[in-house]
């Protein structure tokens, strides 16, 4: 498989969220068998991410959804979220060939928590990733293997992935950078 292609782009103007959902399209279709293909989007933006690629790659197994809450390691600095949501896996982890999908991928740290909450479900086959954007900044050893584009931003900002519910940009998804909240003492 060729590694996936990066694209750069000025994060004040971020490629549009159906170019980067075409581009991992295109990437994942050849490598994946759809009745054989488990997905599992992350709790919330990876979840609409996974919404719509489950939609246009047309896999047969039902849409898993993860919240990686519990195995986060900041646990202890930043408290529990308040707006946790239930994992919901509605397909046999142990043995599955499962595609892992989110929206912005940073330090690493949500991906490796997504895992450690697969496994509590079972040991799957394999587990591959597929991410919107690649904001750099790892602090873990995590890759994607499936990649929409890379775009460079500085520690202070973020890219938030927004989903417009009513109106006339009704379940419309939307890409944004914006300044990175300052932690509460």
């Amino acid at each position: 498989m060729n590694p996936p292609s990066f694209m750069q782009a000025d994060p004040a103007a971020l490629p549009a969220f159906d170019t980067l959902l075409d581009a991992l399209v295109e990437q994942i279709r050849p490598t994946i068998d759809p009745a054989r293909c488990a997905m599992v989007g992350i709790h919330s933006g990876g979840v609409w991410v996974a919404e719509r690629l489950h939609r246009a790659l047309g896999l047969v197994q039902p849409l898993g959804t993860i919240d990686v809450g519990m195995h986060r390691d900041d646990l202890e600095t930043s408290g529990l979220r308040i707006r946790m949501r239930a994992s919901m896996i509605p397909f046999e982890v142990a043995g599955a060939d499962i595609l892992l999908v989110d929206d912005v991928l940073h330090t690493g740290r949500t991906i490796r928590a997504a895992m450690n909450e697969l496994f509590d479900y079972g040991r799957p086959e394999r587990i591959r990733l597929a991410a919107l954007l690649d904001r750099g900044g790892r602090h873990l050893p995590v890759a994607a293997t499936f990649l929409g584009a890379h775009v460079a931003l500085d520690a202070a900002h973020e890219i938030v992935l927004e989903h417009c519910a009513s109106g006339s940009h009704a379940d419309t998804l939307l890409l944004r950078v914006q300044p990175r909240p300052t932690p509460a003492p």
